[in-house]
């Protein structure tokens, strides 16, 4: 008979789970050296029990977070498959295809078995997964806006023992990083291995510290203790998921439905089913678009993420994210559709763009929110790789992802210059980014008037300039919500879209120089990239992103004064300013 869950014990080991992961990233973060990981904290770090459901995380990225249980459950099947590849003590597995739980390449997952103490039974698993700065591929960075296949966007790893009992595979490290990747077409291998090493060592070492404070947790508690409670956490998450949609179904309807399209006009159609006397539901996809030639197809684990993250967002109560929010959802994604591509079908834009658009859906379906920027507005550059020769150039890869405006809700405004839902990273700060890389950072302010109005006003996008200093470096952009503006809800209006802008230097070597006006100044051409462009930058040219800002919500109503004339008021909001988690007290009338 199962053991009903003692409320203060549940609510201590929710926290010393978390307090794992969030001791994970610390390490994680003190030990790395690239500026993804130290600087923009573009990592997330979690633990698994034995078959590789989540458990518990750190509030890091979602989109990692969700997707992270796919990558440690396919490592457990495919270990139990292959018998000569159990994992054994001191092995640490590499992985970050999207076959095998990955996201997008350059996301480099690092999972470490725990072992009970007095025997070789697997009790636990910890998992960092770390955004790598280049990884190979056909553009520095690693984030290619024109890849149409995975082999194009970098190393591929299914499966890989970077740490086999206890011996680190360093020579089979730099095949996979450097020399597979670079036998493809127009292709290179990583442009700054070293740094790649270095923050997967961090990686290892972030998941020993984890192993450490889980032994720790077990020796003060019982394994016996431990696991039950890990159980018990998992079930109280479901037990809210299935509160919130037997509220949905009682006050609003059993039937939602949303959809929305990429720039290119894919659309993303999704129709909810509830059942309130199970407190359950089926997320059906069908009407979503074919996979696309391009970059921004998504895997099934980022689709995941996804709905996990919304569903959380949605619950009232402070429960950790893990697999227990999935328990009631039955998830049905079209085979060959954008969000379950083909094995070869390229994905980097998919992990950062088509999931931030399946989580505008799903608030959609349930009026939850207006959308936020709806994009995460990709900026890479470097210079490296392979030359005409065929030998390979060290060089660097740059990656940022850059702030926008969030959506406006039931009794909120939203926040201006803030990232939004699935992902959760800083962004690099000016001295660091001017002393590290050859540019100057001109402006970087928000972008007022770019959120939508309402009666609770969206929040605005930001504008951030800058300017490259050395000639020959690539630039690419990968961003979405440059054709649709992020949605307004129940009245509110829509934010305006991004917008990114090259300002090129004329030059007598791309013949577009033009003679000096009267004050001896040759005005540079201002030049619209579109949301997906690569191109090689000179000396002196800048990019100009501007990002979307976040949508309105409710009609703003006017009212006349004493002299007649109309006045618009809003309301003070009532919530914290973008606080989402508290959307069900006035949505749901809790």
């Amino acid at each position: 008979m199962k053991q009903i869950a003692d409320p203060i014990l549940l609510s201590l080991f929710a926290n010393r789970f978390m307090a794992v992961a969030e001791s994970m990233g610390r390490s994680l973060q003190q030990t790395s050296i690239s500026t993804n990981i130290k600087e923009r904290l573009d990592f997330s770090c979690a633990i698994f029990a034995p078959d590789g459901s989540l458990i518990a995380n750190a509030p890091h990225l979602p989109v990692h977070l969700g997707s992270m249980s796919f990558a440690v459950q396919y490592q457990v099947e495919h270990m139990q498959e292959f018998e000569h590849g159990k994992f054994a003590r001191g092995d640490v597995v590499l992985a970050n295809h999207p076959v095998a739980g990955g996201s997008h390449l350059p996301d480099i997952t690092c999972i470490t078995p725990v072992f009970a103490a007095d025997k070789d039974e697997i009790i636990f698993f910890t998992a960092s997964r770390g955004h790598h700065a280049d990884i190979g591929g056909i553009l520095p960075g690693s984030m290619p806006p024109t890849s149409k296949t995975l082999f194009e966007e970098g190393a591929q790893i299914r499966s890989f023992k970077i740490v086999s009992d206890g011996v680190y595979q360093r020579d089979e490290l730099v095949r996979l990083l450097v020399d597979e990747p670079a036998k493809y077409p127009g292709c290179s291998g990583s442009r700054c291995f070293r740094d790649v090493e270095s923050d997967l060592q961090a990686q290892i070492a972030a998941n020993h510290k984890g192993i450490r404070l889980i032994q720790d947790l077990v020796e003060e508690w019982s394994l016996s203790t431990v696991q039950e409670y890990m159980l018990h956490i998992r079930d109280n998450a479901e037990l809210a998921v299935r509160n919130l949609l037997r509220s949905v179904a009682k006050q609003h309807s059993t039937r939602l439905h949303s959809l929305d399209f990429m720039d290119d006009g894919t659309p993303i159609e999704l129709s909810i089913t509830i059942n309130p006397e199970q407190g359950s539901a089926v997320f059906d996809f069908q009407g979503t678009g074919p996979e696309v030639n391009a970059n921004f197809n998504c895997p099934r684990s980022v689709a995941f993420s996804a709905i996990i993250y919304s569903l959380r967002c949605m619950v009232s109560e402070d429960i950790p994210l893990n697999q227990g929010c999935l328990a009631p959802i039955d998830v049905r994604i079209p085979e060959g559709s954008l969000l379950s591509p083909s094995e070869t079908a390229a994905v980097v834009g998919g992990n950062v763009l088509t999931s931030q658009r399946i989580t505008d859906v799903v608030f959609r379906a349930f009026e939850a929110v207006a959308a936020s920027q709806g994009c995460t507005n990709n900026l890479t550059f470097g210079t490296g790789g392979q030359d005409e020769d065929g030998n390979h150039v060290e060089g660097f890869g740059y990656y940022e992802t850059i702030a926008g405006g969030s959506g406006a809700g039931p009794s909120w405004h939203g926040t201006s210059g803030v990232h939004t839902h699935m992902t959760n990273t800083r962004i690099t700060d000016p001295e660091i980014f001017e002393r590290r890389y050859p540019v100057y950072l001109r402006q970087f302010c928000l972008r007022e008037g770019s959120g939508g109005d309402g009666l609770y006003k969206g929040g605005d996008g930001v504008i951030r300039d800058v300017e490259f200093l050395e000639p020959g470096m690539q630039v690419s952009i990968l961003s979405e919500r440059r054709v649709y503006q992020p949605y307004g809800l129940q009245g509110g209006e829509n934010a305006k879209c991004g917008l990114n802008l090259w300002i090129k230097q004329r030059r007598e070597s791309d013949r577009d120089l033009v003679p000096a006006d009267e004050n001896g100044v040759v005005p540079p051409r201002i030049i619209n990239l579109g949301g997906k462009a690569t191109t090689r930058f000179g000396a002196g040219d800048r990019i100009v992103i501007q990002t979307p800002g976040g949508g309105g919500f409710g009609e703003r109503k006017s009212t006349q004064n004493s002299q007649g004339s109309e006045s618009s008021q809003r309301p003070t909001p009532s919530r914290h300013r973008g606080s989402l988690a508290d959307w069900q007290a006035v949505q749901l009338g809790a």
